[in-house]
C-alpha cells in the first residue's frame, strides 16, 4: 500500500513537473515575446518614479538639470529658481 501511494505521488510530482517545462506561462500584458524583459513606460512616469522630494533644496544637490526641474516644479521651500521664473538653476542648465 505504501509503495503505490508513493508511485502516485511521484507520478503526480513528475505530471506536474512535465507540464511546466514544456507549457511555460504566458508573459503578462504589456510585454512582447522577442523583448521579454523590457517594459517601456512614459517618460513623465519614469520621472516621477525616479525624483522624490527629500529634502534637498539647491543646485548643489541636484545629479541633473531634468531632477532640478522636478524639484522646482513640486517640491516646497527649494533655493533653485532666484528669479522665480520657473527655471531651476540657470547658471548650471543654461537657461
Amino acid at each position: 500500500m505504501n509503495r503505490l501511494l508513493l508511485g502516485i505521488v511521484v507520478g503526480a510530482f513528475a505530471l506536474y513537473a512535465y507540464q511546466r517545462v514544456k507549457q511555460p506561462e504566458e508573459p503578462p500584458p504589456g510585454l512582447s515575446v522577442a523583448d521579454p524583459g523590457l517594459v517601456e513606460r512614459p517618460a513623465a512616469a519614469a520621472s516621477i518614479e525616479t525624483f522624490r522630494c527629500d529634502g534637498r533644496v539647491h543646485c548643489s544637490e541636484m545629479k541633473s538639470c531634468e531632477e532640478a526641474n522636478f524639484f522646482v516644479q513640486n517640491c516646497e521651500d527649494v533655493k533653485m529658481d532666484g528669479d522665480r521664473d520657473g527655471k531651476p538653476c540657470e547658471d548650471w542648465c543654461g537657461h
